[in-house]
């Protein structure tokens, strides 16, 4: 689906829980009792949680996805939708309830069945790197530090190639921002074909500079897969990836757009930047084709165009990674990238010698 322009508005009801000395309070929690296939369970929520944070917990604990849910006994009458805060429930402690719905079925494990996985869809898009008000608010949200704290603490990373010091960091999306999906997922097209052009001449030219670092909206099976295939890891290159994060190092928030609740995925640098405190807002960058997902690092964030359609004589001809490289590399000796404004770098682009290539 083409992106369109959209405005987000920010509900002002959003609470920043603060006590009189401007420190965060810490939420109150609720123990609840449930029972699943006649089995009892247990599990508690904060009040600043959301009815969506409810349902991924009882995923979490009986692998029923969110979709296929049916919560009886927690409320009268219907549960109120996904953003609604817990608070807003008036649940009571020990409150029991039902859960009804089938579990998910066993993890795909064949490499041949990855074609049938899901798209990453780049629909309606926000850019926070132009709303840094919308952004503010997400970053003071108490649910949303709290998460980024989860996230933090359940985090099991694996480094592929050892981090090197003084370099700064590359946090790098994979779908359509190096990669067309669709072609690569179907069989289409190979995947050399499926990469955006320059791709690992860019990587070799900004890795004497930058750690690369991973992060896509996809699983660990199918994201290995790609970087093996793309001859991102396993292969004899001038570049190496430290480290790889996929989706469940990511969480949702919650918001308006145009009068209406919306909800979506972010990628909170500050889940890196707590794991290897090296890095920070002073020198990591993150190139993504969604903007959303700079939801909570809006300063750090690098806004692509959507690569698309790579058999074609328009993507074939693209040279998006080519202004990439110009840029990491004419920044990449400023001290502090919080002195300067990533939004702006195809202005800065513009004013730099022209090349043909990385």
């Amino acid at each position: 689906m083409a992106e369109e322009e959209s405005t987000l508005v920010v509900q002002d009801t959003v609470p920043v829980i603060e006590d009189v000395d401007g420190d965060k309070v810490p939420d109150k929690w609720i123990d609840l009792q449930f029972t699943w296939g006649g089995k009892p369970y247990s599990l508690s929520i904060a009040e600043s949680d959301r009815v969506f944070d409810l349902k991924t917990s009882l995923r979490d604990l009986t692998t029923v996805p969110i979709d296929r849910q049916k919560i009886l006994g927690l409320v009268k009458g219907k549960l109120p939708p996904d953003q609604a805060r817990v608070a807003d429930l008036k649940l009571v402690a020990g409150r029991k309830f039902s859960l009804i719905g089938t579990p998910e079925g066993d993890e795909i494990k064949d490499p041949s069945q990855l074609e049938n996985l899901p798209d990453v869809v780049n629909d309606l898009d926000v850019d926070f790197t132009e709303n840094m008000a919308a952004s503010n608010r997400y970053q003071h949200d108490v649910r949303n530090i709290r998460k980024v704290k989860e996230m933090v603490a359940k985090l099991n990373l694996n480094i592929i190639h050892p981090l090197r010091p003084g370099k700064k960091l590359l946090v790098l999306d994979i779908d359509y921002t190096i990669l067309d999906t669709k072609p690569l997922t179907s069989g289409s097209l190979p995947p050399d074909e499926c990469a955006r052009p320059y791709l690992h001449e860019f990587l070799e030219a900004v890795y004497p500079h930058y750690d690369i670092c991973i992060w896509s909206q996809t699983s660990w099976i199918w994201l290995e897969t790609k970087l093996v295939e793309l001859g991102m890891v396993g292969a004899n290159r001038n570049y190496h990836i430290s480290f790889v994060l996929d989706k469940t190092s990511m969480f949702t928030v919650f918001t308006e757009r145009e009068g209406k609740p919306w909800q979506h995925s972010v990628k909170a640098l500050q889940i890196i930047w707590s794991y290897f405190p090296e890095f920070n807002a002073s020198n990591t960058v993150h190139i993504d084709d969604l903007g959303r997902n700079f939801a909570l690092n809006p300063k750090e964030g690098i806004k692509v165009t959507a690569f698309k359609g790579a058999h074609t004589p328009e993507a074939r001809a693209d040279t998006e990674l080519v202004k990439l490289t110009q840029y990491l590399l004419h920044v990449a000796n400023v001290p502090d990238f919080r002195t300067i404004t990533h939004k702006d770098w195809r202005s800065v682009v513009k004013k730099l010698p022209r090349i043909e290539g990385p």
